[in-house]
């Protein structure tokens, strides 16, 4: 019934955007004052991102000894990583198959916004970076973020007695050709979720070891845990009128309607391998591994997937994305608070398959040849940088330039895709979303036999004590004793035990 009534209030979200925008010339400020409620809603689910993280992370792999989590761990970047190149695998085929860019060329296509200026090299390691912090609570709201400053060259004294036409003529060169930067740290806004998710494993991976003395440690994450899953459900009273704005306010913000004309045959590709990859591909290997109904699951996850096409931010959607895993498809909580939030930071399939098709896309209205060679390359860069991508809006315009570079592309060329992209961002989050909740069905599946192992562990320590006397020795045997309905039993004493069991 949530379902169907966030899709209605969607619908009617476009409507009055069509109507407004068609009978109300609202001004650039009106326009943000009439997306007002939408903000609110935005900013509603990104606060309670931080306190879901920070309690999931560490009650997750608390939960689970260090041998379990790192096999959780393990399957689901195996996960990630399979799933990832498939769907850049299907968008190379798709695109060079429909070829969208050979019928037009980039000058045809207005260019909308300036390219981001990053480099490759920079870019990743700014990813190990981020993922080791200098300081934690910094981390809550900003990241790590490479700038170059260029270093003037030092003048070299020039001795008169040699030839001075060859001489002058070498140093131009070198002048021209070297250019020496230095790197300049500087802090961006938002939160650095890779760090924070670091740094909460191994966090919980020590209190995990600590035993008794971490208990109160466990205690405080797992009730911080709850308590924002209490929040996430009042947000999710009010989260109806904020996507019907969001959306309304959207539709009047788009300037130009033709670009999606002539960008046509450029979205049916992308959005048919998203169509391809979340109704075939995720599906066939959730069925092979879990033998279960996949499109049940997805059912199941409907409240997500619908919140992640209108906020379109896989990081923002957490919090529903939690809720849907965990009450309608039944994960186990200790997989979903170790699994969901590692997979809305590095698991982006739908960006990773946008990304090869934008930049072959884009080769083809250059009427650049693209080798076998260069296609790999692409492949490679798209996985990479679809794990690099931040889980907010737009990041994937960041890493696609990062891959243009990687082939040679002009990296400019970005801004024949802006116009398109807002929409694009919200259907690959979707699948991006969708992605996450298939790994973590497919992870408790594969970890049954663990999670088992600790359920019959943790059921001996409650309820029958005694279970546990095979594991002890004899020395231990002898010494010990327990406490029974108020007499004190010798457990090397068969008898006495049975008579003080009947009595």
């Amino acid at each position: 019934i949530w379902v169907e009534f966030t899709v209605s209030l969607a619908l009617a979200g476009i409507s009055l955007g069509v109507v407004v925008r068609e009978y109300a010339s609202l001004s650039h400020l009106y326009k943000q004052y009439f997306g007002f409620p939408g903000e609110i809603l935005m900013r509603m689910l990104k606060l309670v991102i931080l306190p879901l993280i920070i309690s999931s992370m560490i009650t997750g792999v608390a939960a689970l000894d260090s041998e379990v989590s790192g096999k959780i761990g393990l399957r689901a970047v195996v996960y990630y990583f399979s799933t990832t190149i498939i769907a850049v695998v299907l968008g190379i085929i798709l695109v060079m198959t429909i070829k969208p860019g050979v019928s037009q060329t980039a000058e045809h296509i207005d260019r909308a916004g300036t390219p981001p200026n990053v480099t490759t090299v920079d870019t990743l390691l700014d990813l190990l970076r981020n993922m080791f912090p200098e300081n934690l609570v910094q981390a809550c709201f900003q990241q790590y973020k490479t700038k170059r400053k260029e270093l003037e060259p030092e003048k070299l004294p020039v001795n008169s007695s040699t030839v001075p036409p060859l001489t002058t003529t070498i140093m131009t060169v070198m002048e021209n050709i070297t250019k020496d930067y230095k790197i300049v740290g500087t802090y961006s806004d938002g939160i650095n979720v890779l760090g924070l998710i670091v740094f909460c494993v191994a966090f919980g991976l020590v209190i995990g070891k600590m035993g008794e003395k971490g208990r109160i440690l466990l205690d405080f994450f797992d009730a911080l845990n709850e308590a924002t899953m209490k929040l996430v459900q009042i947000i999710m009273c009010y989260m109806p009128v904020g996507i019907l704005f969001l959306i309304a306010a959207k539709i009047i913000e788009v300037e130009d309607w033709e670009i999606f004309r002539k960008m046509g045959l450029y979205m049916v590709t992308v959005l048919s391998g998203l169509a391809i990859h979340a109704t075939v591909c995720l599906p066939l290997i959730f069925f092979v591994i879990v033998r279960k109904n996949p499109y049940t699951f997805t059912l199941g996850m409907a409240q997500a997937l619908v919140t992640a096409l209108m906020i379109s931010s896989s990081s923002a959607t957490l919090p529903v994305t939690f809720r849907c895993a965990e009450e309608n498809n039944c994960i186990d909580k200790r997989i979903t608070r170790f699994v969901l939030p590692v997979g809305a930071t590095i698991n982006m399939d739908g960006t990773a398959l946008y990304e090869a098709v934008a930049a072959i896309f884009i080769a083809q209205l250059n009427d650049y040849a693209l080798d076998v060679g260069q296609i790999v390359t692409i492949s490679i860069t798209a996985t990479v940088a679809s794990i690099g991508a931040a889980g907010v809006p737009n990041a994937g315009l960041v890493t696609m330039v990062i891959v243009l570079t990687a082939v040679g592309l002009p990296a400019s060329d970005v801004t024949l895709i802006v116009a398109v992209d807002w929409l694009l961002d919200r259907f690959r989050t979707m699948i991006n979303v969708l992605g996450d909740a298939y790994g973590a069905g497919i992870v408790q599946k594969l970890s049954k036999r663990e999670l088992e192992r600790m359920d019959l562990t943790s059921d001996m320590d409650v309820a029958n004590p005694f279970a546990l006397e095979a594991a002890l020795d004899d020395e231990e045997c002898e010494k010990k004793s327990y406490v029974n309905g108020g007499f004190t039993v010798d457990k090397t004493d068969a008898i006495s035990f049975t008579e003080t069991s009947q009595f």
